[in-house]
């Protein structure tokens, strides 16, 4: 089982856990009223995690320095039509990133939601899991908690599935939906809260070790450490890069993105070579001449 989830493209949002000595980074997935949140507190509590919710993530996105008036439009949703189409939904993205990243570099916490398991893609450590449930069970959970009847309560589900599905596909280009994106997929219509803790946990004990922990946190330091100057190549420098994205790949640092200048993408290179002197720049930035974003 382990090697064929090795296989798996491991992704969606994410917790981390140490079980059994190593440290996960668990990726948790959820449908509208499938307990996703209610697992995630409880698997903190079990363990011993902090458990970084919807709220904390959106302060620090803002504390990063996106406008708070801004976050509604793109915070797990789809973006309206001008909305994405806007420069501001690209730095929402680099800022969620990063805010994914400085958690997962902290360790020793869980969080949920915001595709983080897109963000995290490639870490070996990471542990993908997705919450689901039947429309009834949904519905009626939804109706007992808030005392809503039938019609209010098939709405919210619809219009919250929509648009975490749009969501992702507007800034990941993937579905949230495809059960092979996870290495673990539960119906919590079928069992209990403390049922899935116990199973999440003994899941991830018997498929993450020393190996892959120890190889996952150097991952995400190196992404972490890219994500800070696309940052600041961006939002200090104020270079006019769209899409910009750096990768690290042992000694080699490759920027990627869209400039209307060759002068531009120098002086990226020449910002990266000084931040990063260990590392051997290589830009694939491509130069279109005219080439403009929208503001």
């Amino acid at each position: 089982m382990c090697e064929d989830n090795k296989q798996f493209d491991k992704r969606l949002s994410y917790c981390s856990f140490k079980v059994g000595g190593c440290m996960a980074i668990v990726a948790i997935s959820r449908q509208c009223a499938a307990l996703g949140d209610e697992i995630a507190a409880a698997l903190a509590k079990k363990i011993g995690y902090r458990f970084i919710d919807k709220r904390e993530i959106e302060k620090k996105i803002v504390q990063l320095g996106f406008s708070p008036d801004k976050l509604k439009n793109y915070d797990e949703r789809k973006p309206g039509f001008f909305a994405s189409l806007a420069k501001e939904r690209d730095e929402y993205l680099d800022y969620l990133q990063t805010a994914v990243l400085e958690v997962a570099q902290e360790g020793n916490c869980i969080l949920i939601g915001r595709a983080a398991h897109i963000i995290l893609d490639g870490v070996p450590n990471l542990f993908a899991l997705r919450f689901v449930a039947d429309r009834s069970v949904r519905m009626a959970r939804l109706k007992e908690e808030f005392n809503w009847d039938d019609k209010r309560a098939l709405q919210r589900i619809e219009e919250s599935d929509a648009n975490r599905l749009g969501f992702y596909k507007s800034f990941f280009n993937e579905t949230n939906e495809e059960v092979e994106h996870f290495h673990l997929v539960i119906n919590t219509g079928l069992f209990s809260i403390e049922s899935v803790t116990s199973i999440v946990s003994a899941a991830v004990k018997n498929l993450i070790d020393a190996e892959q922990e120890a190889a996952g946190r150097k991952k995400v330091k190196e992404m972490y450490e890219a994500q800070k100057l696309v940052n600041e190549l961006l939002f200090e420098h104020k270079l006019a890069i769209s899409f910009l994205r750096a990768v690290i790949h042992e000694d080699k640092l490759v920027l990627q993105g869209v400039a209307n200048s060759l002068a531009i993408t120098e002086k990226a290179v020449s910002i990266a070579k000084e931040k990063m002197p260990d590392k051997t720049i290589e830009s694939c930035i491509s130069v279109v001449q005219d080439f403009k974003a929208f503001p």
